[in-house]
């Protein structure tokens, strides 16, 4: 197998490198292609790809695996495995690994994303992908517990179906230390709970207001994961701040269910009253341009 390497917190941070080492102590042939400078929250944004001649890129070597291409681009992580995907670093991977992200990815907050958004971008290519993300601490970060899991997972994403997409958040804790691990779903709970005027002049505003000026700053009141009336303990987030290590399997963009269907019955018959709006003939037998239905 080729296996990608990326992240959303820069090609110089310790995690994608703690993950590279994992990848590289495999059998299967390792590139690394990440964001040169600091992409969190992109989710899976690839920027201003139309308004651009092209994208840059410079190597980079990683402490101890100066064997391992790697390379840095100016751009979000989703661009980098796109890139990567149609050839702009060698052959296309078959298994993406993202991370090792500081700070959990889990819940709502999942969506929004770099390093989930890379590994979902990677699953609409048919790659199997893994998001690998552990507990923010301002001590030292015990890298070698996600590592360890994510070496673990390696052979099983070789054997699932194409598109699968896991997601794994660990407690900054070394291995030993663990309370467990178990499947978790997603939780309902997000990061930012609310946004409040700081108006520098010691003024108390309503919690809910619009601006009094022409502009300012907002001052964020954020949640640590896991923390909060919404958050249940056998979600991704409640297990986290319990000290469990959570996997949860996700999937992307994708056409809603059986549950969508009356609201879309009852959109186009709306649609379908304006003037001049109708279904058309069948698409089959309209001329039409090929190559734009199919590119």
């Amino acid at each position: 197998m080729r296996i990608l390497v990326t992240n959303d917190d820069g090609v110089r941070a310790p995690g994608i490198a703690a993950l590279a080492r994992v990848a590289a102590g495999t059998d299967h042939d390792v590139v690394v292609v990440a964001p040169m400078i600091d992409y969190s929250g992109a989710g899976a944004a690839v920027g201003p790809v139309h308004s651009r001649d092209g994208v840059d890129y410079e190597t980079y070597a990683i402490d101890g695996l100066e064997d391992v291409p790697t390379y840095g681009i100016d751009g979000p992580p989703a661009l980098a495995v796109i890139l990567a995907y149609v050839g702009g670093f060698g052959p296309r991977p078959d298994l993406v690994l993202s991370g090792i992200n500081l700070g959990v990815n889990v819940g709502r907050s999942a969506l929004h994303s770099g390093t989930v958004g890379a590994a979902l971008t990677a699953a609409h290519f048919g790659g199997r992908c893994l998001a690998v993300s552990i507990r923010w601490g301002s001590d030292d970060v015990a890298w070698d517990t996600p590592a360890t899991l994510a070496g673990r997972l390696i052979p099983v994403l070789a054997g699932a179906p194409a598109g699968t997409t896991l997601n794994l958040n660990v407690p900054n804790v070394a291995p030993a230390e663990l309370a467990g691990l178990r499947p978790g779903r997603l939780s309902r709970g997000g990061t930012i709970r609310s946004a409040v005027h700081d108006t520098g002049d010691g003024r108390s505003l309503p919690h809910v207001s619009l601006p009094p000026e022409p502009s300012g700053t907002l001052r964020l009141d954020l949640t640590a994961p896991g923390e909060g009336p919404l958050v249940e303990p056998d979600t991704d987030a409640g297990l986290v701040a319990r000290g469990y290590a959570s996997l949860t399997a996700l999937v992307g963009v994708r056409q809603a269910g059986p549950e969508a269907a009356d609201t879309v019955a009852r959109a186009l018959d709306a649609l379908y009253a304006a003037p001049g709006v109708s279904p058309g003939p069948d698409p089959d037998d309209a001329p039409g341009d090929a190559g734009a239905a199919t590119g």
